[in-house]
C-alpha cells in the first residue's frame, strides 16, 4: 500500500478556510460585518493570534477589510487584489535568470492576443480613443517621464476595449512589472518616436479591422522593445 504525507493545517488557516466558505457561498454578504475577535475565537474555540492571523489572510485575498476600531467587513473581491497578490511572487521570478524570457512570452500571448481582439471587435469610439493616446504619445516625444506614461496608457487602452475587468486588472500589474524595462528602454535616443510609429502601426491595423496586420504589428512592436532591453542588459553585463 503506497504511503501518502498528510499535512496538517494551522488553527489560522482552519479559521480562514471556513470563513472564506460563508463568503464564496453568500452565508456572509457584501458590506456584512464578520464577528468580533472575541466572537470568533468562541466560535472557533481558538486564541486570538490565529483569529488575527486568518482575518490578515482573508485582507490579502481581497475578501475583506479591516479598520482599526471597527469590525472586519466583507467587500467584493477585485481582479486588482489577485493579480497585487501575485506580484511578490512575479518579481521574484522576474530575477531568476530566465525571467525576463517568461515575461516577455507572457506580455506578449496578452498584448498580441488584445490588438487582435480589438481588430475585431473595436467599435469607432475605441478607435477614437486609441487615436487619442497616439496623440498623447506624440506630444510626449522628447520628455521621457510623460512618454512613459503615455506609452503605459496607450496599452492601457487596448486593454480596455474588451470591457472585461480581468484584462484591465492584468494590465495593470504587467505595467508594475515593466515599469523598470520601459525606463530603461526609453533613456535610449530614438526609442521614444520608434514606439510611437509602432504603435501608429497598431492602430492603423485595429480600424482597419485588420487582426492578422494588427498582430504583425504588435509582435514586431515587443520584439523590438525586448530586443533593445536585452541589448542594454549585455552592454551594462559585458561592463561589469
Amino acid at each position: 500500500m503506497s504511503r501518502y504525507r498528510v499535512e496538517r493545517k494551522t488553527l489560522s488557516e482552519q479559521v480562514a478556510e471556513q470563513l472564506e466558505a460563508e463568503i464564496l457561498e453568500g452565508r456572509l454578504s457584501e458590506n456584512d460585518q464578520l464577528p468580533s475577535e472575541r466572537e470568533l475565537m468562541e466560535q472557533f474555540g481558538v486564541g486570538r493570534p490565529a483569529v488575527r492571523e486568518a482575518l490578515f489572510y482573508l485582507q490579502q485575498l481581497g475578501l475583506i477589510a479591516i479598520n482599526s476600531g471597527t469590525r472586519a467587513r466583507v467587500i467584493r473581491p477585485t481582479a486588482e487584489a489577485v493579480m497585487a497578490r501575485l506580484s511578490g511572487v512575479t518579481r521574484q521570478l522576474l530575477s531568476k535568470p530566465d525571467g525576463q524570457q517568461y515575461f516577455q512570452e507572457a506580455r506578449a500571448l496578452f498584448e498580441i492576443s488584445l490588438a487582435r481582439y480589438a481588430a475585431r471587435h473595436a467599435a469607432d469610439e475605441d478607435i477614437a480613443r486609441l487615436r487619442a493616446a497616439v496623440d498623447d504619445n506624440r506630444d510626449a516625444i522628447g520628455d521621457e517621464a510623460r512618454f512613459k506614461r503615455s506609452d503605459n496608457d496607450f496599452h492601457g487602452v487596448l486593454a480596455s476595449i474588451a470591457r472585461n475587468p480581468i484584462f484591465d486588472a492584468i494590465h495593470v500589474a504587467l505595467s508594475e512589472w515593466l515599469d523598470d524595462r520601459r525606463a530603461q528602454v526609453l533613456q535610449q535616443k530614438g526609442e521614444d518616436q520608434a514606439a510611437l510609429a509602432s504603435h501608429i502601426e497598431i492602430v492603423d491595423a485595429i480600424a482597419s479591422h485588420d487582426p492578422d496586420a494588427a498582430e504583425a504589428a504588435m509582435r514586431r512592436h515587443l520584439d523590438r522593445h525586448y530586443g533593445t532591453y536585452m541589448q542594454l542588459k549585455k552592454r551594462l553585463s559585458s561592463a561589469s
